[in-house]
């Protein structure tokens, strides 16, 4: 009967564990709107969901000038994206649950096909401001991506 507690307290206490790690780590799913960072103006909407502890971004609207190409396509990309289409293209890939931000995985600029490494976390001024930083080695840029209502 001692062994039978035990193993309840441990579960229990394995359950609170995990419980507040969760909690630390905001939620960051819903459509978000990404700005160029030198004009400001409305470049994309991109669509974050979560399934399984893992963290997505799909681009599901693009905001084109008239002169722009209405249906770009990721011709620089190298990997499994290379030709596909903007719109519905995962940009944020594999980010997972790290000390209150999500971490560990890709983001993909469809503009050049360059991939990074990316971090993502709410802005500590503004619960509708998510903080995006893709990364090689020590050189980053951050954008800010605002949450669309």
């Amino acid at each position: 009967m001692n062994k039978l507690k035990l193993s309840a307290s441990l579960l229990a206490m394995m359950l609170c564990a995990s419980m507040t790690l969760w909690a630390q780590v905001p939620d960051l799913t819903g459509r978000w709107k990404t700005q160029d960072d030198e004009t400001g103006r409305i470049k994309s909407v991109v669509e974050v969901t979560v399934e399984n502890g893992v963290l997505t971004g799909t681009i599901v609207e693009l905001f084109r000038l008239p002169e722009e190409d209405q249906d770009p396509h990721c011709d620089e990309c190298k990997d499994d994206r290379k030709g596909q289409r903007t719109l519905g293209m995962d940009i944020v890939r594999d980010m997972k649950p790290d000390d209150g931000e999500w971490d560990s995985g890709t983001i993909c600029d469809p503009k050049n096909g360059k991939i990074y490494d990316c971090k993502m976390w709410i802005s500590e001024d503004d619960p509708n401001v998510m903080q995006v930083r893709g990364y090689v080695a020590f050189f980053y840029r951050t954008q800010s991506w605002f949450k669309v209502d």
